[in-house]
């Protein structure tokens, strides 16, 4: 019998383990197939406090588990199958085996969509990225493509539009899906310019992002840009598949909270970007593990 199992090993989940460890409550992770979560797949991470000079992502996600493994946490290096949280103690299935705990809690993160282009894959991290905030300062005075229709588009070109030197965001349709009042934010933007009925075909470049190979929906016209930077908008999907009812999600997956961290099960917490669509940012998940934890020891207790 556990006292809390932890799912998930991004920035939230393992900021929940350090503190539920430092707590006396013997956290287990189940850290997942892709452990480490989105920052695995970024290269320079400069707005994580603590690391003046920056670090990467990677290296900050293996000094988090390396700082949870000090104060014993134990570690699974498994994906989570499913769950029964209907009867207690909960119950988790992984690859290997059948956990039984009192409390959890899920950190297992949102995942970017991306186009799945080959070129785009390969090219992560190397100019194409799906986090204007994360990465946005390192294309000042450049020219960034942004690909997407919706809110998430429209955000990440507002941002952008801050530092870069020309912004263009493509849609495949003629008419977008976002909200008309951040359409109308954005096209007031001098440095911003839209092409409609358009997607990305290939990112161009071997090393770096060096442009973009596009298409017209209508006409079937290629068209090449030199381009900097390539930002993939198209929104984001929680990582909430095994959950599906069992606890109350919303109706884009995301899991509910109220009071911060609870969700529709007592004993049953949620941190980081698995209930939150709005900041997505490595600090905040964070901030949310160390709450989750503090209120499973509440609970606990």
């Amino acid at each position: 019998m556990e006292k809390v199992v932890i799912i998930g090993s991004g920035p939230a989940g393992l900021t929940a383990a350090i503190y539920a460890s430092r707590g006396n409550l013997d956290p287990l992770v189940i850290s997942g197939r892709g452990a480490g979560g989105q920052l695995m797949l970024t290269t320079d991470v400069d707005d994580f406090p603590g690391f003046p000079e920056g670090i990467q992502g990677p290296d900050l996600m293996l000094k988090m588990r390396a700082q949870a493994e000090r104060f014993k946490t134990k570690f699974l290096d498994e994906d989570v199958l499913s769950v029964n949280f209907k009867n207690r103690p909960f119950e988790i299935q992984t690859e290997s085996q059948t956990l039984k705990t009192k409390s959890v809690i899920i950190a297992t993160g949102a995942s970017a969509m991306w186009l799945n282009l080959e070129s785009e894959q390969r090219l992560i991290g190397k100019g194409v990225s799906a986090c204007a905030v994360c990465d946005g300062f390192f294309f000042k005075e450049k020219n960034i493509l942004v690909v997407g229709g919706g809110d998430t588009a429209m955000r990440e070109a507002q941002h952008l539009a801050k530092f870069g030197k020309k912004i263009i965001l493509i849609h495949r349709r003629e008419e977008f899906r976002a909200q008309p009042v951040l359409v109308s934010l954005v096209r007031s933007k001098p440095n911003v310019e839209f092409m409609m009925n358009t997607t990305l075909e290939e990112v161009l470049g071997e090393e770096k992002v060096k442009g973009v190979r596009l298409k017209n929906t209508q006409t079937g016209k290629i068209s090449k840009l030199e381009m900097d930077g390539v930002f993939i908008a198209i929104g984001h999907k929680p990582n909430t598949f095994f959950l599906t009812g069992e606890i109350e999600l919303d109706e884009k997956g995301y899991i509910v909270v109220k009071n911060h961290t609870k969700t529709s099960i007592n004993g049953i917490f949620a941190a980081g970007d698995v209930s939150d669509h709005h900041y997505r940012q490595a600090v905040t998940a964070a901030g949310a593990g160390c709450m989750a934890a503090l209120d499973v020891e509440e609970y606990l207790d």
